[in-house]
């Protein structure tokens, strides 16, 4: 798989910016971030980047690696002072939180899946995520940018989706599923914010308000009337509520002096 690269969408209007990376979810791409961005404080310098499993990317085999969550691992290095993850982005984060491969920083997971016990998992479960995997994507498109189509057209794209992802993507997505109840999320000593949407058919609201349960001084905020995409659906309401918790956070010291150019932020 081709490394990953950042790509500053919206610098900071301030000589001592909070730079923010913006994670999308399985099926998704980085415009799902538009609302968010259109609508950020000025002093948050932005990032994101096209993830594996964006929708519609050509195929690099991401779904039949052992462990496609690693290439996080490289693009979220010591330059960013917050994440904001989405979906499966936000299980992978926290995984790697929860096995102490990420340095700690202010981090908001938005949607994320979570179960404290494996016996929350039966086979209703796995048939529901299972057969019903396209309803998540028909969501998508009904409060995007797509939301213009006529729904019999949404619904056939949202399986093409699906079938672009594939059973080896669907099996990466819901291996790190089963794997929540065993994260050692004691450890997690990160700042932390989850935000579940009250409506959400794909991760539900449990599950954000158990995530934060879970992790020592982590908030929860339940986003009424919201599904899977409440950056889109509540943008002016999940942006106040990022940029309130980021605004909690020290000045990050290290950008007084110009850091150095990464490799990631090379053409």
């Amino acid at each position: 798989m081709s490394p990953l690269t950042a790509r500053l969408r919206r610098p900071a209007a301030s000589d001592r910016p909070l730079k923010v990376l913006l994670l999308h979810g399985l099926g998704g791409k980085p415009s799902v971030w538009d609302p968010f961005a259109a609508r950020a404080h000025p002093r948050l310098e932005l990032w994101d980047a096209d993830l594996p499993w964006r929708a519609m990317k050509g195929g690099d085999g991401w779904g039949a690696l052992p462990e496609p969550g690693r290439c996080l691992l490289d693009l979220v290095d010591d330059r960013y002072d917050a994440v904001v993850a989405h979906s499966y982005a936000a299980n992978l984060i926290t995984e790697a939180l929860a096995a102490g491969r990420l340095a700690p920083r202010r981090t908001v997971l938005i949607s994320p899946f979570y179960r404290p016990d494996p016996q929350d998992f039966d086979w209703s479960a796995i048939s529901y995520y299972l057969n019903d995997f396209h309803r998540v994507f028909e969501e998508a498109l009904a409060v995007g940018e797509t939301a213009r189509f006529a729904k019999a057209h949404r619904d056939w794209m949202a399986r093409r989706l699906r079938d672009q992802i594939g059973p080896y993507g669907w099996m990466r997505f819901f291996e790190s599923y089963l794997r929540t109840p065993f994260l050692d999320l004691e450890a997690v000593r990160t700042p932390l914010l989850v935000l579940s949407g009250e409506q959400d058919i794909a991760s539900r609201a449990e599950d954000g308000r158990a995530l934060a349960a879970a992790v020592h001084g982590a908030r929860f905020e339940l986003l009424e009337g919201c599904g899977h995409f409440p950056m889109v659906e509540a943008a002016d309401r999940v942006t106040r509520l990022v940029c309130d918790f980021l605004a909690t956070g020290p000045s990050p010291a290290r950008h007084v002096a110009a850091a150095p150019v990464s490799l990631l932020e090379k053409p």
